[in-house]
């Protein structure tokens, strides 16, 4: 597991380098999946299965779901030549051997942790609940889930602010 975990580190970090260095929106979203989901095998390997699974529910789905929703609102020109790259299959090569890598790691772990194919069982595996992950969160930080709730709900009205600005102006949303 010590090689899972330093493989998946070092996916983890490469796609959120490439992620901040894209100068597309939509190449940049891409690379940021990818290092959820490699920060979600790592998370895994160190005994959170749980944690694991709400990192690529709650993160690799709902919230790029939303961050690409918001590149789509405020409508990001891109010009013809930009799209004709897109097509191309080479820009789309990274995203991919990395996503493959994270696959084959996923297969692996999880084989593992069967029993199939390793000393790694089910049963070595801490268990962390929703229950206890509930009663931790709206107890000792309760502070911080209001306040990462009254920040998302100022992050929704800024957007729908620039949207209607933006129809004022007469620029398409």
């Amino acid at each position: 597991m010590d090689l899972v975990f330093y493989i998946a580190s070092a996916l983890a970090v490469v796609a959120a380098l490439l992620a901040v260095t894209r100068a597309e929106a939509a190449h940049a979203l891409v690379w940021l999946v990818a290092s959820l989901l490699a920060t979600a095998a790592v998370l895994f390997t160190l005994g959170a299965p749980f944690v694991a699974a709400m990192e690529v529910i709650l993160y690799a789905g709902a919230v790029m779901v939303l961050f690409v929703f918001v590149v789509m609102m405020l409508d990001v020109a891109r010009p013809r030549e930009t799209n004709r790259r897109l097509a191309n299959p080479r820009v789309w090569l990274g995203p991919a051997t990395l996503c493959a890598a994270l696959l084959i790691l996923l297969v692996f772990v999880l084989s593992r942790a069967t029993g199939e194919a390793g000393d790694v069982t089910p049963a070595d595996v801490m268990e962390i609940t929703p229950k206890r992950i509930g009663v931790t969160l709206f107890t000792h930080y309760l502070l911080a889930v209001e306040l990462a709730g009254m920040l998302l709900l100022a992050a929704l009205v800024g957007a729908v602010h620039l949207g209607r600005q933006l129809r004022r102006e007469g620029r398409r949303v």
